[in-house]
C-alpha cells in the first residue's frame, strides 16, 4: 500500500469508529473520489479484505462489543488475547486482580494475574501508588494493537503485553 494512504488510513480508524455497532468496510465509509486518491483502487480484493479485516480488529469494532473475562481461565489455543494476534481474533478486556502487594512498577516489570495470564510493562516507564494488598486489575485492548492496564488503588495506567 502506498505511504500516501497511510494518514488517511490512521484518520479512519480514529474517526469516531471505536463506538460503532457494526463494522463498515472502506469502500462504504469513503467516497469513491477518496477511495481512488487514497490509491486504494490499486489494491487487488485479498489486500482491501486484509485492510479491512486489520481495522476492525485493531479499532476494536467486532459487533457487539468487547466481552469481559472475570473467572480464572485455562491457558491453551482458545485463551490467546493479550498476545499479538492474527487480524481475525477478536480482543476482550480482562479483569482479575493482581496477588499479594502492590506498590507501583517499573519499566519490564511483569504482572502475574490471579487468572493465570502475565503481562509485562511495554513502555519505558515508572510509577508509584499508594500499596495495595489484591488490587482489581482490568487490562483493555487499545487502538494499533496495544493494551492499557489499570489497577485500583493507581492513579496512573500502563502500556503491556502479554508474555504469558
Amino acid at each position: 500500500m502506498k505511504t500516501r494512504a497511510l494518514p488517511l488510513l490512521l484518520a479512519l480508524a480514529f474517526a469516531g469508529t471505536v463506538h460503532a455497532q457494526q463494522f463498515s468496510s472502506l469502500q462504504e465509509r469513503m467516497s469513491a473520489a477518496a477511495f481512488k486518491k487514497a490509491g486504494l483502487d490499486k489494491l487487488d480484493a485479498a489486500e482491501l479484505h486484509f485492510l479491512n479485516a486489520w481495522l476492525r480488529s485493531h479499532v476494536g469494532i467486532a459487533g457487539a462489543g468487547p466481552a469481559s473475562i472475570s473467572a480464572p481461565v485455562v491457558v491453551g489455543a482458545a485463551n490467546r488475547f493479550g498476545y499479538r494476534a492474527p487480524v481475525d481474533q477478536p480482543r476482550v478486556t480482562v479483569e482479575s486482580t493482581l496477588p499479594g502487594r502492590f506498590s507501583g512498577w517499573d519499566s519490564h516489570t511483569q504482572f502475574s494475574l490471579a487468572n493465570g495470564q502475565t503481562w509485562q510493562v511495554s513502555e519505558s516507564s515508572s510509577w508509584r501508588c499508594q500499596t495495595t494488598q489484591d488490587p482489581k486489575v482490568t487490562i483493555k485492548p487499545m487502538l494499533l494493537g496495544s493494551w492499557l492496564m489499570y489497577i485500583q488503588g493507581c492513579s496512573n495506567s500502563v502500556r503491556v503485553e502479554r508474555v504469558h
